[in-house]
């Protein structure tokens, strides 16, 4: 009944986003792709004085990928870059709360690669005067 809600969740951050779409002038920004399975993620950090992060993505992809994007996205609004620096993939999946097989465990990390090669791109204090920064897939 469990894992029914969790579909239930994914399907709906599929359908319906709510945190997609760019920010004007990120502090940090950053596009990784799957190119085996074809999905895409863009995400876009940008960070207030107080160093709270306003996290958006763009994409396209599976189900999985972009309720993950979502889902991610969510969580990183409110945060710092160090607390967003200490997040790891166990805490993605668990803001999925599907078990997931190792295809998949692909589609549902993409978005966290991203953030991840986004938040190390970043100036050490985002907030105070970060400058943007871009990258691209490896």
């Amino acid at each position: 009944m469990l894992d029914d809600l969790y579909r239930e969740q994914i399907l709906d951050r599929y359908k319906h986003p709510r945190f997609r779409g760019p920010l004007d002038d990120p502090d940090a920004r950053y596009e990784d792709e799957n190119p085996l399975c074809g999905d895409r993620v863009v995400v876009y950090l940008k960070f207030d004085a107080d160093g709270k992060a306003q996290a958006r993505f763009e994409g396209e992809g599976c189900a999985i990928s972009m309720a993950a994007a979502d889902l991610l996205m969510e969580y990183a609004t409110g945060q710092t870059a160090d607390a967003l620096r200490s997040l790891t993939k166990d805490d993605v999946l668990d803001l999925i709360g599907l078990r997931l097989s190792p295809a998949r465990l692909k589609c549902a990390l993409l978005p966290y690669k991203a953030l991840k090669a986004a938040l190390y791109g970043l100036e050490a204090d985002p907030g105070a005067d970060a400058s943007a920064t871009e990258g691209a897939a490896a």
